[in-house]
């Protein structure tokens, strides 16, 4: 793989992902800031508050605002909070009110009184922390040094402009006495959502900008000059015979036997589909390597996060160019079938077959690797079927695939709620799970579970590459298990070879 093609990719990316991440904020952030238009606040729910003292107060709000000259004048902060409550009695008047907690410590001193000193959601509960005392507060709003208030009967609201310095609410009887109980709904709002909206958005489409066009470069470079001239070939597994139109060469005592699967288009009729895929059951599996293979392909994981990423960024700029000229990039579809092909030996060898413990190589390209995957390239594609077929026409067959490989989880009703219990498992993890096991205690993998293992991923990579623009013709309803596609070409059949040897016609290129 070329070195400074890799760095385009990855770089790329990096970039278009931090991006993508800065253009989510900039939604959240555009979300929210809608959500406040017209002086609206966010608010908590209504929530009950009862104490047996004569007043109610927070902890105390430290907005300093990085402010080191004690008698310097406050500074207004760019955010604004809201308390609205009542009292539970029909018949009482409340009083809410904010001043600087030095005022509020000296207008209580003595004062029997509570602070809230946590608060639990869920059920909701309110821990508070008691000051003892015997002295009658004045009744508070005859006091002169709140910044913010509001007293009377029924619900009463405050707003307040934050500023900076220490500061406490307080929450009262307006004749100040005992108890206090209220029914409290808190909210805020903030003036910073419009430009951080902004920032975000700027920078998001700037990195986007960035990394898009070096993924796309990366990419093309990395799948420019074809698929190789020479046909892959394979260890075969005795448990099979040769595939079709493969050429077994008459091996020397003690030489490990081989087969060359050739390079050709598939067969006319049948049941041959241009996106083929092949894997060959290694016959000297681990018993218990298979156990371990989650970590031993963590490499490839971490690749093929960058892989498929671009995989993405290289379809869609794949479906403009089939949308305006009708052809998919030849640099870009080798790309994107490269992918694919990595991602089947990582599956093929980890938890999508467990067919080898062969480690896969780390390259695009066909190799003499047991697992291949390959899409015949299209000389023209539908303008007309670029619009639908990634979306609406594979809807059956993206379906059939939610039931092969999506998971199915335990759901239960708790407290009226609709909760998930235990994790979920698709049927292919479940069948590849029993393979192991079998593997395990016996030494054998099953040969028709095997081959049905071929057959779903065989649908489900068959599916993939018509979802991502690769041919338009739709994909079969059938399953074609074993190891070798039905695109594969046949044997000639003139009577001129040996017994158990086939000609294959010679690659193409």
């Amino acid at each position: 793989m070329k070195p400074g093609r890799i760095a385009m990719l990855v770089l790329g990316t990096l970039s278009a992902i931090a991006g993508l991440g800065l253009l989510a904020g900039a939604g959240i952030s555009g979300w929210a800031n809608y959500q406040q238009r017209e002086g609206r606040f966010y608010t908590s729910t209504v929530e009950y508050l009862s104490h047996n003292s004569h007043a109610l107060t927070s902890p105390g709000l430290d907005l300093a605002s990085g402010q080191n000259v004690p008698d310097a004048a406050p500074a207004d902060l760019p955010a604004s909070i809201m308390l609205r409550g009542k009292a539970t009695d029909p018949a009482g008047e409340i009083f809410l009110g904010i001043a600087p907690r030095s005022e509020v410590d000296a207008y209580l001193a003595g004062v029997e009184h509570a602070e809230i000193a946590g608060v639990k959601f869920e059920p909701f509960l309110v821990q508070y922390r008691e000051f003892a005392g015997t002295t009658a507060p004045a009744r508070p709003a005859d006091q002169g040094f709140w910044t913010a208030s509001a007293s009377g009967p029924g619900q009463q609201e405050l707003t307040w402009n934050l500023k900076s310095g220490d500061w406490a609410v307080v929450i009262m009887n307006a004749e100040a006495g005992r108890p206090v109980a209220v029914e409290l709904q808190a909210g805020a709002r903030s003036d910073l959502l419009w430009p951080i909206f902004l920032g975000l958005l700027i920078g998001g489409l700037i990195l986007l900008v960035v990394g898009v066009p070096l993924v796309i470069a990366g990419a093309a470079g990395l799948g420019r000059g074809g698929p190789p001239s020479y046909p892959p070939s394979y260890p075969p597994s005795p448990s099979y015979p040769l595939p079709p139109g493969a050429t077994q060469p008459y091996a020397a005592p003690g030489a490990v036997p081989s087969y060359t699967a050739p390079d050709r288009p598939p067969v006319p009729g049948g049941r041959s589909y241009p996106a083929r895929l092949s894997g060959y059951l290694d016959p000297n599996l681990s018993r218990w390597l298979w156990l371990v293979k989650w970590f031993l392909a963590i490499p490839h994981y971490v690749v093929l996060v960058f892989l498929w990423f671009a995989f993405i960024v290289t379809t869609i700029a794949a479906w403009f160019a089939i949308l305006f000229t009708g052809r998919y990039p030849r640099a870009l579809f080798n790309f994107n079938v490269g992918v694919i092909r990595w991602s089947w030996r990582v599956a093929f060898y980890a938890y999508g077959v467990l067919g080898t413990d062969r480690y896969p190589p780390f390259t695009l390209a066909r190799t003499d690797y047991p697992a291949d995957f390959d899409v015949d390239y299209p000389d023209r594609l539908s303008r007309g079927l670029v619009l639908v077929k990634s979306w609406l026409l594979a809807i059956p067959h993206l379906l059939i695939i939610a039931v092969v490989a999506g998971s199915v989880r335990a759901w239960a009703v708790r407290d009226g709620n609709w909760v998930q219990e235990g994790a979920g498992v698709s049927l292919l993890g479940l069948l590849v799970f029993i393979a192991g096991v079998i593997l395990l205690f016996t030494g054998r993998y099953r040969r028709g579970l095997f081959d049905l293992l071929l057959g779903l991923n065989r649908w489900i990579y068959r599916v993939l590459a018509y979802a991502a623009l690769m041919r338009d013709e739709y994909p079969p309803f059938h399953l074609d298990q074993g190891p070798a596609d039905p695109g594969d070409p046949q044997p000639a059949d003139d009577g001129d070879h040996p017994p158990g040897v086939v000609e294959a016609t010679p690659p193409r290129g």
